[in-house]
């Protein structure tokens, strides 16, 4: 890639996603990104010839901008859109510019949706983990699969917020219509500063990745992408 996500450095579970993904789903399967910010896995997944949705409500990860990152006063950022347009890859992706949980679910089934440590901002705190959950397994045709990464408690008012979750808590929404396939975490680590942490920290992170049953019909009977 000639261009660099802000989050480049960051630590994912996406190598995962992306083996099941190549196991579960055609070469030109539809994968919806939620929280898609600036491309760092909706790039590769374009480049690697998936269909890509990119759901995403910042201006400033869609169309770039000024940023303050460790060890500069500013810097531009480019953008998802201006990014794909320089990759080349702009015609294999729908970028959506909408807030994921405040609008209508997206019409049409996908292979595969995954996110990234998108639901614990503080945006999203407004409605419950479950709904956010929901709202992505309803994009998830049969055989289909879901991939999500997500900031496990470290701090003690992390307890307090069910969006730092576990795997083990997680995958009580997967049943019934669903097969849990890979649940992973990490110890506590540090993060190096990046755009919006300015200073060092410490995460723990967890990823589910879970496939809907072909023997249960979609509950909304979506047509597929």
């Amino acid at each position: 890639m000639q261009t660099r996500s802000l989050w480049e450095h960051t630590l994912t579970f996406f190598p995962q996603f992306l083996a099941a993904l190549k196991e579960h789903a055609p070469r030109d399967a539809t994968v919806a990104v939620i929280g898609a910010s600036d491309g760092k896995f909706v790039l590769p997944l374009a480049a690697a010839g998936y269909r890509v949705i990119a759901v995403e409500r910042d201006p400033l990860a869609l169309h770039g901008g000024e940023v303050h990152l460790p060890g500069t006063a500013h810097a531009h950022a480019t953008g998802l859109i201006d990014r794909l347009r320089l990759e080349d890859l702009y015609d294999r992706v729908q970028v959506v510019e909408q807030d994921f949980l405040g609008s209508e679910p997206l019409d049409r089934l996908c292979d595969a949706v995954w996110t990234s440590c998108s639901w614990h901002y503080s945006v999203n705190h407004r409605r419950p983990l479950a709904e956010f959950v929901a709202r992505m397994q309803l994009l998830v045709r049969a055989d289909g699969l879901f991939g999500a990464e997500f900031m496990m408690p470290v701090e003690a008012r992390h307890h307090l917020v069910d969006h730092y979750t576990s795997p083990e808590k997680l995958s009580r929404h997967f049943t019934g219509a669903w097969n849990v396939l890979l649940t992973l975490r990490t110890a506590e680590f540090t993060e190096r500063a990046h755009h919006g942490r300015l200073q060092d920290h410490t995460h723990r992170m967890g990823l589910l990745l879970a496939a809907r049953t072909s023997d249960h019909p979609h509950p909304h009977g979506k047509k597929n992408a």
